[in-house]
């Protein structure tokens, strides 16, 4: 915690150190609760819009009522912002349904728990953009709601450590033969020159990233399909990219003991990386939002 200055929690601004909740929170006891994640650049807060609006789609599918509204959750992400002497930086905010009995069922009168801080960003690197990284494949053995951002995230965290354990970047899932995501990222593949990657589901998470780069890629030109995409066509495709928030756009160039592509990052990767780079630097400059 030593590069988190200040945190809020439930309308009070904190030292790290300071900041308490009850043992008997759900988000403690059910992991009853949503998260988000939002990139700073240039200390604005990269499609804040986008973020609140998957924010609230999470609070709603899980029946939490949003306990700040757009402005009061814009100007406490900007109030962390000011503490965090980074210019680029990543705000995580999370809500659980808060403290009370514990019980399966929701309890009657409750108040959400709502905690946040800022921290300084930190990207892949030069080595994984220049060499890209590896992967692994495994099954999908997550719940049918991964469209919401909650916080209980064990699945995810299993299989995350599956990919540490074999000296990879990511574990790319596969459910019912098809490609859903990562465990922490969205997936993108290219085959014969068309950019493809997973329609958004009930199985994905609408990653903001992975809109962004379909949406450039719509703006710019680039072959692209939202489709499913089969088991048989990862290990067949030219390039594999994986994205989110903290990692941008970053190549995978081996999967398992199979090598994608050449084994070196392709080039229509190259091409997108830099056409999210140039709209980074149009946002730090205002000309975008």
């Amino acid at each position: 915690m030593q590069d988190i200055t200040r945190v809020y929690l439930n309308g009070d601004f904190l030292a790290p150190e300071a900041a308490k909740v009850s043992a008997f929170d759900r988000g403690f006891i059910f992991g009853d609760g949503i998260y988000e994640v939002i990139p700073v650049f240039g200390r604005e807060p990269f499609r804040l819009p986008h973020h609140l609006h998957r924010l609230a789609h999470s609070l709603e599918a899980v029946h939490i009522t949003n306990p700040l509204s757009g402005s009061e959750w814009g100007a406490m992400i900007h109030s962390l912002i000011e503490t965090c002497p980074a210019e680029d930086q990543s705000v995580y905010l999370q809500v659980t349904r808060g403290p009370a009995p514990r019980d399966h069922a929701f309890p009657g009168e409750i108040s959400p728990t709502v905690f946040a801080y800022s921290k300084p960003l930190k990207t892949p690197g030069v080595q994984e953009l220049n060499q890209g990284v590896r992967a692994i494949v495994a099954d999908d053995i997550r719940w049918d709601r991964c469209d919401i951002k909650a916080i209980a995230l064990l699945a995810n965290v299993i299989l995350r450590q599956q990919a540490v354990e074999q000296g990879a970047a990511e574990t790319i899932l596969i459910h019912d033969g098809e490609v859903t995501e990562g465990a922490a990222s969205n997936i993108f593949v290219v085959l014969g020159g068309t950019l493809v990657t997973p329609p958004k589901s009930r199985q994905i998470l609408p990653g903001i990233t992975r809109d962004l780069v379909v949406e450039l890629a719509g703006q710019h030109g680039v072959p692209y399909e939202e489709r499913s995409v089969l088991r048989e066509e990862l290990f067949a495709a030219d390039e594999v990219w994986m994205s989110s928030s903290m990692k941008e756009i970053l190549p995978i160039v081996r999967i398992d003991d199979h090598v994608v592509g050449n084994g070196k990052p392709g080039a229509l990767f190259h091409h997108c990386y830099s056409l999210y780079q140039d709209y980074k630097a149009a946002f730090r400059a205002g000309e975008v939002a």
